[in-house]
């Protein structure tokens, strides 16, 4: 079962929460297992002319990944609500693009609506963001919008915060030393626990044919590394720590040190894929 790791938020504007840090965004926040992107773009065997929308697409990652491996793509929707990350989105794909076009929609993910009536995505991927928004808007939106065998894509794979490992605690512990002991949580606000599971949204959505993938995968960061990707992410970043961050900086790199063995600190986590469809839809 995946629950939530956030709550869900309200439309943030561009330059509330992740748009400042685009270009740290896309350096330090880890991509997709090539497993992942080889189960995608399985799912469009058969899709003479797939059309992807990423919903929450950030810089990209989606669809950067799936384009050198899913050549047929003919059209990509980007969706965020973060105008910074769009343009960085839209730079990363320039290279990798080929014929395939590309639009860029930036607003709440349940607002979309495609910019021409013959571009019904039939993939629809939402990694690491299904969080942050207003689940059965964005499904019954997906269902206005989809092909009729088309796939949904809701995947990720939790947080330096969520893992359980002895320098993660010790880091966790650091950041609620100066943040408190609640986990902050969009522009504003603490985390307050999981409400409905992601199951429990789709099987209350048209998508209710859910299947489960699960990734093992391993990683390791340098300590510099997840200082980078602390100031990417809504618990941590440097907005929270006022006057504080340098210092706050320092206490985490000194840590992260200290745990790191040969000069890395080691991240086992699981990527969970969840591929949903309308009730008799392609297997």
């Amino acid at each position: 079962m995946i629950r939530p790791d956030q709550p869900a938020s309200a439309t943030v504007s561009d330059d509330a929460l992740f748009g400042p840090e685009a270009v740290g965004y896309a350096r330090y926040r880890p991509g997709l297992p090539d497993a992942v992107v080889h189960l995608l773009a399985s799912t469009q065997h058969g899709v003479p002319a797939p059309v992807l929308l990423d919903l929450g697409t950030g810089t990209g990652q989606v669809p950067r990944a799936l384009r050198p491996v899913l050549h047929r793509l003919v059209h990509i929707d980007l969706v965020d609500v973060n105008a910074s990350m769009l343009q960085a989105a839209r730079a990363v794909l320039e290279p990798v693009r080929g014929t395939c076009t590309v639009d860029v929609f930036t607003g709440a993910a349940h607002t979309f609506t495609p910019t021409e009536p013959g571009r019904a995505p039939t993939l629809i991927t939402c990694c690491r963001s299904f969080h942050w928004m207003a689940r059965p808007e964005v499904l019954s939106m997906a269902d206005r919008v989809a092909a009729p065998q088309a796939v949904v894509a809701v995947m990720g794979d939790g947080s330096l915060w969520t893992h359980e490992a002895d320098w993660t605690a010790a880091l966790r512990e650091l950041i609620q030393s100066y943040l408190g002991e609640d986990r902050r949580a969009g522009t504003r606000g603490t985390y307050a626990g999981p409400g409905r599971s992601y199951e429990d949204d789709l099987a209350d959505s048209a998508f209710s044919d859910v299947t489960e993938h699960s990734f093992p995968v391993s990683r390791t960061w340098t300590p510099e590394d997840v200082i980078g990707y602390l100031r990417t992410t809504s618990f941590a970043r440097p907005a929270l720590f006022a006057g504080r961050h340098h210092e706050f900086e320092a206490a985490a790199l000194r840590l992260l040190q200290d745990h790191a063995g040969g000069g890395v600190l080691e991240e086992d986590a699981v990527f969970t894929v969840l591929l949903v469809r309308r009730p008799g839809g392609a297997a």
